[in-house]
């Protein structure tokens, strides 16, 4: 078995993998920073579930997931997202929008099935968050309502949002990449 084979049966991962989840965490986080201005969380909370959307489509649950887990802490960082104690809990139903996307998407051809996926997730993503934000951190923490309304139904909306643009655009990314 080679260096390169041992590696990538290691980790599940191989270097074009890697290198795909990279440029995704970068993106997500460019994109971030690019719409915190606006203060937004259905521009924001949209690009952030199509970056989660494309890493599964495009490179599997292992890279879903790393940019899933990552990418509330970096909100925290930038400042959109309130408490760090809430990001394993974002990261939780990030994890969940992504595993059903991968998942499906590997068991399911097809637009239907895609959005078949995409709507699964998406609904996964959002029971996630409401019970385990709304009616158990939030309660907890006793943080105002304003809180509490940022994860319920906006994150269904930007998470089908997300996943039917990266339904739209995956197959352009997919050609594009086997012609380079």
């Amino acid at each position: 078995m080679s260096t390169k084979a041992a590696a990538a049966g290691s980790t599940g991962m191989n270097v074009k993998t890697i290198t795909r989840t990279a440029i995704l965490i970068a993106l997500l986080v460019a994109l971030q920073a690019a719409t915190r201005p606006l203060a937004n969380q259905f521009v924001t909370g949209s690009c952030v579930n199509l970056v989660l959307a494309v890493a599964a489509m495009l490179c599997g649950s292992l890279s879903g997931l790393i940019v899933a887990v990552i990418s509330p802490f970096f909100a925290y960082l930038l400042g959109i997202s309130p408490q760090i104690w809430l990001a394993p809990a974002i990261a939780l139903g990030n994890a969940a929008y992504v595993l059903i996307i991968a998942l499906l998407g590997s068991r399911i051809s097809g637009v239907k099935g895609g959005a078949a996926g995409v709507v699964a997730a998406a609904v996964c993503k959002f029971v996630v968050l409401y019970l385990v934000v709304v009616r158990l951190f939030i309660p907890l923490g006793n943080l105002p309502a304003k809180v509490a309304a940022q994860f319920s139904w906006p994150q269904l909306v930007t998470a089908l949002i997300g996943g039917f643009l990266a339904l739209a655009i995956v197959p352009t990314i997919k050609k594009a990449l086997k012609e380079a």
